[in-house]
């Protein structure tokens, strides 16, 4: 099922509860290096330190009932978080899988918010087969990371929010992995004028390996973001909607990454992940440039990372 925006509007209403309405910050003058004004949500202030709360959440409670094994999940750390964040409050017990890319600090949140933590191999690709074989055996809910209709509908919210709180926006960078963040937003804004563009890693060109394809296949997976946005190709359901709304993918190198969460640091003491701050890259190296007289949101979307590696 095509995310909406009426199911979108309704996944809101669902997961109001339990998730936070994150801040936008104007940036009138810009940032060093990016351009004209900038809009930033600031989507890493989100419960468990991402977006990702928002399609858990939708995915466990549009579920008739949940399962007296849980739910289950495979994730490069944040996704992880989120559902075990989600668990936790809906007193359900949750087991994360996770490549051995996944870092300390993310598997301590996950293990912090009570998760049985297992790694199920090298890649997110492994993890994910792990997980759904062990699925299989325990009954418990799959809560996969991008390819759910209700987990795409939940990061939709997202793009409904920063609308509400910053309706002169006209283009939207999005950091994509899998395509369930940039999958939902895509499908609220169609239809409307705002172009959504899509951000990538070099290293981690799913997207845009998608788009030139004409379908989902594998792509490389490596790279400074690869804990977050390293998945082996973008879901289906994404990609219906991103073939239509995703107005461009264009794709950015580690350095960018780096200097752009760094910079999120010096100017506005934001710690962002690389993930989080792969957005913003797009403008600080030139990937993308925005056309005159574009008011830019940026989505910084994910701040699970050491404090220590901002410098």
């Amino acid at each position: 099922m095509i995310p909406t925006r009426a199911s979108i509007a309704a996944a809101a209403r669902r997961i109001a509860p339990h998730v936070r309405h994150t801040p936008v910050l104007r940036l009138p003058g810009g940032l060093p290096g990016c351009g004209g004004p900038l809009i930033l949500k600031l989507e890493l202030l989100q419960a468990s330190g991402s977006f990702k709360p928002r399609g858990a959440f939708n995915r466990m409670l549009s579920a008739r009932t949940l399962p007296a094994a849980g739910v289950i999940a495979a994730s490069g750390g944040n996704h992880g978080a989120a559902v075990a964040y989600a668990a936790r409050a809906l007193g359900v017990p949750a087991e994360i899988f996770v490549p051995e890319i996944t870092g300390a600090a993310k598997r301590a949140r996950i293990e912090g918010y009570g998760a049985r933590l297992v790694v199920g191999g090298a890649a997110y690709d492994q993890a994910r087969q792990a997980s759904e074989a062990r699925a299989a055996e325990t009954g418990a809910l799959q809560v996969h990371a991008y390819d759910q209709a209700e987990v795409l509908e939940g990061q939709g919210t997202v793009g409904a929010e920063f609308e509400t709180d910053a309706p002169e926006m006209t283009h939207l960078l999005v950091a994509t992995g899998g395509g369930g963040l940039i999958g939902g937003i895509a499908a609220w804004f169609a239809g409307t004028t705002v172009q959504v563009v899509s951000v990538e890693p070099e290293g981690c060109p799913t997207l845009a390996t998608a788009l030139r394809e004409g379908k989902p296949v594998p792509a490389p997976v490596g790279g400074v973001a690869a804990d977050s946005l390293g998945a082996r190709q973008v879901g289906g359901l994404m990609f219906a909607v991103a073939r239509d709304h995703v107005a461009e993918a264009v794709l950015v190198p580690d350095d960018a990454i780096r200097a752009a969460k760094r910079l999120l640091w010096e100017e506005c003491r934001l710690v962002a992940e690389p993930g989080g701050a792969t957005a913003l890259a797009a403008l600080l190296c030139g990937a993308w440039r925005p056309p005159a007289g574009a008011r830019v949101g940026v989505l910084v979307c994910g701040g699970n990372c050491d404090p220590g590696s901002v410098v």
